[in-house]
């Protein structure tokens, strides 16, 4: 049920997200989804199907039994039901960003997450490229946050549906009116703020890290408000890699364990 609930939303939004771009796109892509989003999805695909034969629900299966067994602590304080949500909801989305901050600056990280950044487009899609390892260690982080906070299930599952959904909005080859932009960058990481992040220029994808809340950049001081150049005119990707023949499936899978090349 708790698979099912998220998979329905989830896919809910990339609908909706996909409907958005094909009428309203923010840019002109380089490339054409015929080419990239077998290879996004693909990867998608094979992310589902891992969880699926290893740890898929652990961090769920996790909140239940440190709920089971008084563990965590959340469970150990007994805060009232709506104070354990919220405040596992702002601690969960703080060590996203911190492993999002992490896999930009550790090398060994780097291998796996340059996959996601190597995309030289930018639409919702982008949002589920991710190498399989890199969905698996991220898993296991998350499993362990949820047992040392004690996190209720539905604190875990609720979080889990605003993150993708998140994801995949902040993903998105689309814009905001000016006004709902200026308004909703200062809760939410926005489509503007995002393809900062995936800027070809090292200075800016070292910046805008969140993935749901956009306060994390703001106290840390990794927010960038504007890229050097216009939105529409920016160069997605990574600059070592630009063919669009060496970012194939297999290549993408293959990627964290080739020499790494310049950002």
């Amino acid at each position: 049920m708790e698979a099912l609930l998220r998979f329905g939303v989830f896919f809910g939004i990339f609908l909706l997200m996909a409907a958005w771009e094909a009428f309203r796109p923010k840019r002109v892509l380089s490339s054409g989804r015929r080419q990239r989003w077998p290879v996004n999805l693909g990867l998608a695909a094979a992310n589902v199907l891992l969880m699926r034969l290893s740890i898929g629900a652990a961090a769920w299966l996790a909140a239940n039994w440190a709920v089971e067994h008084r563990f965590g602590l959340f469970n150990s304080l007994s805060p009232p039901v709506w104070l354990n949500m919220l405040l596992s909801l702002l601690l969960l989305d703080l060590a996203i960003y911190a492993q999002h901050v992490a896999a930009h600056r550790w090398q060994w990280f780097w291998r796996l997450h340059q996959v996601h950044h190597s995309d030289i487009d930018f639409d919702t899609t982008t949002a589920l490229r991710f190498h399989p390892l890199e969905i698996l260690l991220s898993m296991l982080y998350k499993v362990a946050l949820v047992l040392a906070l004690g996190a209720s299930p539905m604190a875990v599952i609720v979080f889990e549906i605003i993150l993708n959904g998140c994801a995949l909005f902040n993903h998105g080859n689309v814009g905001l009116p000016p006004r709902a932009e200026a308004v909703l960058r200062y809760i939410l990481i926005t489509p503007d703020l995002h393809r900062i992040h995936h800027s070809c220029l090292p200075a800016e994808t070292d910046t805008n890290y969140g993935f749901s809340l956009s306060c994390w950049d703001r106290l840390f001081k990794t927010y960038c408000p504007r890229a050097r150049q216009a939105q529409t005119e920016m160069s997605i990707g990574l600059n070592g890699f630009r063919r669009t023949d060496e970012l194939g499936f297999l290549q993408l899978l293959l990627m964290p364990f080739r020499p790494l090349r310049g950002r």
